[in-house]
């Protein structure tokens, strides 16, 4: 019991007076800046289901077929606030820098992409911008 005691008032001790822990002193380091490319949809009321998910799957293999693609996520809306202005999907992209996404816009698989939204997109809003650590 005595032992627990003493390891207690160390512990306690160590904290109070700021621990000599080299854990204690360790600094995590800042995130890298990295460019974020958001795209947001409102499809047309005639595009199906179907259609929908052969779009998503399309814009998902983008960072399969194009270099320079370091993040990807996507999803669909599903905020209570009604503040989307009818943009439904919306997918993010990341890239290590302007020249890799300078290098993804006019890239032929990209441009397939958009030809295959022809007549099915309502809006779009394109976002870019440097994360801030």
């Amino acid at each position: 019991m005595k032992k627990i005691a003493l390891l207690c008032l160390v512990l306690v001790v160590g904290l109070v007076a700021g621990c000599a822990c080299p854990c204690a002193n360790t600094k995590v380091a800042a995130p890298e800046k990295v460019l974020r490319h958001v795209v947001m949809f409102q499809f047309t009321a005639n595009t199906t289901p179907e259609q929908l998910k052969d779009i998503e799957a399309a814009f998902r293999a983008l960072p399969t077929k194009i270099p320079g693609i370091t993040g990807f996520e996507w999803g669909t809306n599903v905020s209570p606030e009604n503040k989307n202005n009818g943009l439904t999907h919306c997918f993010f992209l990341t890239f290590a820098s302007e020249a890799a996404r300078d290098a993804y816009l006019p890239h032929p698989a990209h441009k397939a992409f958009g030809a295959s939204l022809k007549g099915h997109v309502e809006k779009v809003c394109v976002l870019d911008y440097w994360s801030q650590p």
